[in-house]
């Protein structure tokens, strides 16, 4: 009884937003560790992980196991053989009440002697503590679905969203452009019917020639077997600019120095709220002179309104992310506005049109209504998204538009206060990346009339979806579920990827997985009226009209391909391609020698292998000794992490290990074996850096044994040593591994001449040394 006790007491403690991600996936959300259970990972796992779910579901992913079996040769599936032990996994499970909110703190290692004391009294708790945990686990599932069993109302709570999915049935008629007419939108007909013919027959609008243009069928068999042709442009703030297109006879863009907000074709009441809105980034900008745009604004929505393909790689949470975020919303809301209001004064066109008189000429739609698809990683970056919506479509504080279910919108994506994590210092590109609601499982429709919004909207029913990719996999499903639906996708013209990079984090293979099923046929009609349908949609040509925006903080080799492979846009595609010129290396503030080592590979496929080998060959023996103590291993790669680790154990090596599935209670106890040097080489993977930030005291000797995804982690990591600087000196090493593969990682670390040099040079071995005697 006391167990079950404790259970439930554990289970009161979680959230609603911890205890809906509990009970879908079995685990917590990265982020929030404070509560433990067995993991499984089957929409969780890093990166290419989930090729293998079906092998792995069996598997435990808490990745303490003893009894391994390693397969060199079937280097991805790894997971697949992993087996958790009663033995193994009771050495890594702590009672949770013992591992207080101390350890996180920064403080926490300067009172070793109290820490000794609490350690000691953990590691006796250790033993007994597994067939509890385990309970307590089942306890929560009994008591979730004893809620349901009760008879609640579930489907209103955030924690059964996928399950009782909540969707607005209510103003289905109020929303439905089938039945609407331009009239009923607005209380001056004749102006607003005015304003919508007007806007149509300006042939120089933007939206009209890129949905009104008719591709050939030679033109659609060149953009599907010839290369691109690029050029280059140099703009005043977004850089170097790469345009790439397949069709000939392209006009050429230029950045504007002044942009005339009437001359941008925004649809109504967009020219009067945009200034309004965006006022608050203008304040910063030096003399703007009569623009409603920051000058990185004015550059990117040149190319957005454009309708090319957009990519850029120079996202900041901290500085440009919240421009960027309004830029978007601008075009997207412009582009949805100007399409349902043709639909209208089409429906208006066919109501009024006499009897028997049939024309081809209004066909307006896609084959499903959704148009706009925007990924994004947090509930919070939702949240911010409808309160620009709502914003931009608010002329003034007396014409409030109606939004329904704002409240309901409010309490699920908005953020509780209380649930924040402690208040811990951590750098400031953390605290703007998980800034308010980061649950990442959401998706929510958006119906858009203009004075009016309707929020959880049924996709088919929607304008605008939004939502995480992890949020959009759970509704794409796999191939042989019973329970799948990807024919929303089917007719989207604007793809918005936000925050690109932050994936890398979560899972790319949900980006993957989207961009397959996107543009794709419908299999069932849903009810549409194929004589509205424009002919790009019934020729299964939706690909080669959608334009993708794609948004990142970093150039990474899985980003650029999405960009590259998956982007067909019959206008072409811009991309911003600016070099670092100095690197992050210049960031190390520690007086630290820095070894680069270049290893040889004859393929990217090979270089998983080639690492490897030659870290164990190579780089690992060096530091065997045990005058190398306090070694740190920095590893990107989850798969590189579990590897390693199993030969560190096959060979017996004095090692622990730290990654993002450890429970805090072992993250404590590495991080205070490692810096009293009991344990000689700490195993450290960069997911757990990137959702913890944590700073782990006691380095001597760095090694990375592949560089960052993020190039400031570099820095973060090397100024790391100076945490343990207690006046005695000290001989500290780094040495960090690459190949001519990771030109793209290495220019940012290292600046792009070096790069050059050191992939160029016949030498494999580099030495920079930092500091402040430089």
């Amino acid at each position: 009884m006391g167990k079950r006790r404790a259970g439930r007491e554990l289970l009161r403690s979680l959230s609603k937003k911890q205890k809906k991600h509990l009970r879908e996936f079995g685990e917590e959300h990265p982020f929030y560790d404070n509560f433990g259970y067995n993991l499984d990972i089957s929409f969780c796992k890093p990166r290419t992980e989930l090729a293998q779910s079906e092998d792995s579901d069996k598997s435990s992913a808490e990745s303490d196991s003893e009894t391994e079996v390693e397969q060199v040769s079937g280097y991805h599936k790894l997971l697949a053989t992993l087996k958790t032990s009663p033995e193994s996994e009771s050495e890594e499970e702590e009672d949770e009440s013992e591992s207080e909110e101390a350890e996180e703190s920064e403080a926490e290692m300067d009172s070793e002697g109290s820490q000794e004391t609490g350690e000691a009294e953990e590691g006796e708790e250790d033993k007994n503590d597994v067939p509890e945990e385990e309970e307590a686990t089942d306890t929560a599932e009994q008591m979730l679905s004893q809620e349901q069993a009760d008879g609640t109302d579930t489907s209103c709570d955030p924690r059964h969203g996928v399950i009782e999915e909540f969707t607005d049935v209510k103003h289905e008629s109020e929303f439905s452009l089938e039945t609407n007419f331009m009239e009923e939108e607005s209380g001056d007909c004749n102006a607003d019917r005015r304003d919508s013919s007007s806007s149509q027959a300006l042939p120089d609008d933007p939206f009209k020639q890129h949905m009104d243009k008719e591709l050939e069928e030679k033109e659609i068999e060149k953009m599907s077997t010839l290369p691109k042709t690029s050029s280059q442009s140099q703009w005043p703030r977004l850089g170097q600019v790469i345009f790439s297109s397949t069709l000939e006879k392209q006009k050429s863009l230029k950045a504007d120095k002044e942009v005339d907000v009437k001359q941008l074709h925004l649809h109504k009441p967009l020219e009067s709220t945009w200034p309004k809105v965006n006022k608050q980034f203008l304040s910063a900008v030096d003399k703007p002179i009569d623009s409603s745009f920051t000058p990185l604004q004015r550059e990117l929505f040149c190319i957005m309104n454009s309708y090319r393909d957009l990519f850029y790689p120079e996202r900041n949470a901290l500085t440009n992310g919240e421009e960027i975020r309004h830029a978007y919303c601008l075009h997207a809301l412009n582009h949805v506005l100007k399409a349902n209001a043709q639909v209208l004064s089409n429906n208006a066109k066919r109501r009024d049109r006499k009897p028997g008189t049939d024309t081809d000429d209004h066909r307006d739609q896609g084959l499903t209504r959704p148009k706009v698809l925007m990924i994004v990683p947090f509930r919070e970056c939702a949240l911010r998204i409808v309160h620009i919506f709502i914003s931009l479509l608010e002329v003034n504080d007396k014409k409030k538009i109606d939004v329904s279910n704002k409240k309901r919108f409010k309490g699920e994506f908005g953020s509780d206060p209380e649930e924040k994590p402690p208040n811990l210092k951590r750098p400031e590109d953390y605290e703007a990346v998980f800034a308010g609601n980061i649950d990442d499982h959401f998706r929510i429709g958006v119906a858009i009339l203009q004075k009016s919004m309707r929020l959880y909207a049924p996709f088919y029913s929607s304008d605008i979806i939004i939502a995480s990719p992890l949020g959009i996999r759970t509704v794409i499903g796999a191939e042989g579920e019973k329970k799948r639906d990807f024919d929303f996708l089917s007719s989207i013209e604007i793809l918005i990827i936000d925050q690109a990079d932050i994936y890398l984090m979560q899972n790319w293979e949900h980006v993957l997985h989207l961009m397959k099923h996107i543009n794709l046929l419908p299999l069932d009609s849903h009810g549409v009226d194929f004589s509205r349908v424009r002919m790009l949609n019934l020729n299964n040509w939706s690909k080669y009209y959608r334009q993708t925006l794609l948004f990142s903080a970093l150039q990474d080799p899985q980003i650029n391909s999405v960009f590259n492979k998956h982007c067909f846009n019959y206008v072409g595609q811009v991309a911003v391609r600016n070099v670092p010129l100095t690197g992050s290396i210049s960031h190390v503030v520690v007086q630290l020698p820095h070894v680069f080592r270049r290893l040889e590979a004859d393929s990217v496929t090979s270089v998983i292998d080639a690492r490897f080998q030659f870290f164990i060959d190579k780089v690992l023996p060096e530091y065997r000794d045990a005058i190398m103590s306090h070694t740190l291993i920095y590893v990107p790669s989850y798969f590189d992490y579990v590897r390693l680790r199993n030969y560190f154990k096959k060979e017996d090596l004095n090692f622990t290990h730290i990654c993002e599935y450890s429970k805090k209670a072992a993250v404590c106890r590495a991080r205070r074996f490692f810096l009293k040097g009991e344990k000689q080489f700490l195993l450290f993977t960069e997911r757990f850096h990137f959702y913890k930030r944590y700073t782990i005291k006691g380095i001597r000797n760095l090694i990375f044994y592949e560089l960052p995804t993020y190039s400031h982690f570099y820095s973060e990591i090397c100024n790391m040593l100076k945490a343990t600087d207690n006046g005695v000196d000290a001989t500290w090493t780094c040495t960090v591994l690459y190949s001519k593969y990771d030109a793209q990682k290495l220019a940012a670390v290292v600046g792009i001449d070096r790069t050059a040099q050191m992939l160029q040079s016949k030498k494999n071995v580099h030495l920079f040394v930092t500091g402040e005697n430089d």
